[in-house]
This record gives C-alpha cells, sequence and structure tokens, in this order.
C-alpha cells in the first residue's frame, strides 16, 4: 500500500514538475513575440503578456507544490536546529499542520475565487474565463496538501529517488 502511494505520488510530482516546466518554456517563447511585435513590427499583441501571467500562476502553484515534496522550499533552521530533539520534532509536526492549513486555505478560497469570477472574461483573452485562470490556485493547494499528508504518514520522501515508470511496471508484472 505504501509503495503503491508513493509511486502514485512520484507520478503527480513528475506531472508538477512538468506542467511548471512546460509554463516556463511558453512563457520564453511568448515574451520575445511581444517584444518583438511592438519593436520589430510596430504594432504590440495584446495577449503575450497576460499570457505570459496566467503561465506564471500555473509554473507558481504547482511549482511551488513540487519544491515542496523536493524538500527545496524556503526554510529557516538556523533557530530550529539549535533546538532539544524533543521540541524540533514539535516544531516539525507544528510546521507541517501550518502548510496543512494554508494548503486547505488554498484550496477552499480558491475555489471560492474560481466561482465568484466564472463569469467574468479576461479582457485581452476573451475566450479565457477568470475563474480558470485562477484554478491553479485551488489545484496547487491540493497537490501540496498531498504532499503534506504524504510527509505526515509516510515520512519525508525529498532524500528517497522518483520511481521511473518502467520500475514500477517490472514490480507489478513481478508480482
Amino acid at each position: 500500500m505504501k509503495n503503491t502511494l508513493l509511486s502514485i505520488n512520484d507520478i503527480i510530482y513528475r506531472v508538477c514538475i512538468g506542467i511548471a516546466g512546460l509554463s516556463v518554456l511558453i512563457m520564453t517563447l511568448i515574451i520575445p513575440w511581444g517584444i518583438f511585435a511592438r519593436y520589430v513590427l510596430g504594432s504590440g499583441s495584446s495577449w503575450p503578456e497576460p499570457t505570459a501571467i496566467l503561465l506564471m500562476v500555473v509554473f507558481t502553484f504547482f511549482g511551488a507544490a513540487a519544491s515542496y515534496r523536493a524538500g527545496a522550499h524556503m526554510a529557516v533552521a538556523m533557530a530550529v536546529d539549535r533546538m532539544p530533539a524533543q521540541v524540533r520534532r514539535f516544531a516539525a509536526l507544528a510546521v507541517q499542520v501550518l502548510m496543512a492549513v494554508v494548503a486547505l486555505f488554498m484550496i477552499f478560497k480558491g475555489f471560492k475565487l474560481c466561482a465568484t469570477t466564472w463569469n467574468q472574461f479576461v479582457g485581452e483573452l476573451p475566450f479565457l474565463r477568470v475563474g480558470i485562470s485562477y484554478l491553479p490556485i485551488p489545484l496547487g493547494g491540493i497537490v501540496t496538501l498531498i504532499f503534506i499528508l504524504e510527509k505526515l504518514f509516510l515520512g519525508d520522501q525529498s532524500h528517497r529517488p522518483v520511481m521511473r515508470f518502467d520500475v514500477i511496471e517490472e514490480s507489478e508484472g513481478a508480482a
């Protein structure tokens, strides 16, 4: 059961990295087009900037979830490292509980924000609902909460190598 959950979370982690990476890649292609259109063609396109901002939101929330699981999130441990072991364990648990509170806030308030703005459209992208543009907030919260629960119940996975898909298939075939 533990290995199944870890392999599912490995897939979620890789998807988060893929989404974040693809967002950055598309941004790096869109921004030069906006600059080229404005300064070389003499007429700026209206869509590159809002599209890049939306992609930055996607990158931020999915990248943050992946960063959390990888143990690459920002942490100031100077004070905690000087505490006794028992207090450090309590502080680590308190951090996870607070992270879960933040993730739950992102989920519930993010879905409320999506619902509230669903009938509005992005001015520069009239085919895109504002509610959809805010969807990375609650989705990123869900993924972050999954990784928080994983850390609480299955331990820190940041030093474990992520399971490859071909290893999953081989281990399932052997069972």
